[in-house]
């Protein structure tokens, strides 16, 4: 007597859910229940996700319907997660509220490391849980330490095949096993969202411009990325533009948008899904529109537009993103880099044509590359990966793959590019090291 539990934050998890259960990922159980998790910062304003239309295609795989927010309030689920002492109390709780008797409860989370994902793997202990990426987050490192209590919970990571031929890097100190989903279950998921979704009003072959999250840039800098992407597009001769803002916020530069788009002489349209200010997904736009060109700064419907609809893509102002993601830890490094590195820039001399993108081509840009940054970004999480951060950074540290790094980041951990190959191993002597921070101590004082 099993129940499956399978907690999403957004209508894209969740049809990467519906999609694994179409693959059959999951083995089959009593129950299915799908918990809602509204992790925005102000769960009580945003449209509640099960009045999304579509929902009711998706929701069709699950025996029931929960909410995780509603199980915790006021407690908000974001950052929310039980004290030690307070777990045995919570799993008595939510198995009376939920039903679940004594029934072993197997778990589908989202990044582990998430205030919703971390709770529940804490009051449902021992059951096995899945993993599922339904983005470019996956192929980066885990977003910080995972208690091996959890971890080692982990069976399968199951995740969109973005990358052919590369494999994620998440949960990889665990040797948690990828599990790519199919790409005609995906399809066939967005698909149905596509028949239920109400017109956008935007004609077949627009350009569709994806805006980064709103607060990821300075306003200005924000607001004039925003215009070069209509500029670019329209000196490529495209005239009719469809701007799609992030699913996670608004798109406050809109109207400067809108009076450019104007002198430009193009038409411009922002699609809403249910409730005003909900926004549409890209998948959904691809479904209908079949559109001339998608371009974006660092979304992961690019890869979905170039792998999994052969739609021709651009980047832009991923340099500048790279340049002000902070910490240099920051999860959305790992996109900006893999956009920045295999699409053409949208006001580059390469016309993008169409082509998806081949096995080759992915694994010589990306092979050596993401697993140097992702050391770089956790090397207390991943040291595994030092070696093949050495081996990339001695071999193609160029005036190109420096904006990748920080000099400060590189010197900090002793690799190739900043302390020079006879004086490594004064950053890797641990004694050497300690005497340097007492020198530092002493000079201060």
């Amino acid at each position: 007597m099993t129940t499956q539990i399978f907690a999403a934050s957004g209508l894209r998890g969740t049809a990467v859910l519906a999609a694994a259960l179409d693959s059959g990922c999951f083995v089959d159980a009593r129950r299915r229940v799908l918990l809602l998790c509204d992790t925005t910062p102000v769960p009580e304003a945003a449209a509640p996700l099960d009045t999304v239309p579509g929902f009711d295609r998706l929701r069709s795989r699950f025996d029931e319907v929960l909410s995780w927010n509603d199980a915790v309030f006021p407690l908000h689920p974001a950052a929310w997660t039980p004290r030690p002492d307070d777990v045995p109390l919570w799993e008595r709780h939510l198995r009376r509220v939920w039903g679940l008797g004594d029934e072993e409860v197997e778990l589908a989370l989202e990044s582990p490391l998430t205030g919703p994902s971390q709770a529940l793997a804490q009051i449902f202990t021992g059951g096995p849980v899945t993993v599922y990426a339904d983005g470019l987050t996956g192929y980066g490192p885990t977003p910080g330490k995972v208690p091996p209590l959890i971890g080692t919970r982990v069976r399968q990571l199951l995740h969109p095949d973005l990358l052919p031929g590369l494999e994620p890097l998440l949960l990889g100190e665990f040797d948690v096993v990828p599990r790519p989903l199919p790409t005609a279950a995906l399809r066939e998921v967005f698909g149905e969202l596509a028949a239920a979704t109400p017109e956008s009003g935007a004609p077949e072959g627009s350009v569709i411009l994806i805006l980064p999250e709103s607060g990821t840039l300075p306003a200005a800098e924000e607001t004039d990325l925003h215009l070069r992407m209509v500029r670019a597009t329209a000196a490529l001769g495209h005239t009719r533009l469809v701007l799609l803002p992030h699913p996670r916020g608004s798109a406050p530069t809109v109207p400067p948008v809108r009076a450019e788009a104007a002198r430009l002489g193009v038409g411009l349209t922002v699609p809403e899904s249910g409730p005003p200010g909900t926004p549409v997904l890209a998948e959904v736009l691809f479904e209908r529109l079949r559109p001339a060109l998608v371009a974006g700064c660092s979304s992961t419907a690019l890869l979905t537009a170039a792998t999994h609809y052969g739609l021709p893509v651009a980047r832009t102002g991923t340099g500048t993103l790279l340049e002000h993601l902070t910490p240099y830890e920051n999860p959305a490094r790992i996109p900006a880099t893999i956009i920045d590195a295999l699409l053409p820039d949208l006001a580059g001399p390469a016309v993008p044509d169409g082509s998806p993108l081949t096995r080759p081509g992915v694994a010589e840009a990306l092979g050596g590359l993401l697993p140097a940054v992702a050391f770089a970004m956790r090397p207390r999480v991943r040291p595994d990966l030092r070696p093949a951060a050495e081996r990339y950074l001695s071999a193609h540290l160029n005036a190109r793959t420096w904006r990748y790094f920080k000099r400060r980041r590189l010197g900090s951990l002793a690799l190739p590019g900043v302390v020079p190959a006879r004086l490594a191993f004064v950053r890797r002597n641990a004694t050497l090291r300690r005497l340097a921070r007492r020198a530092r101590a002493l000079g201060r004082r």
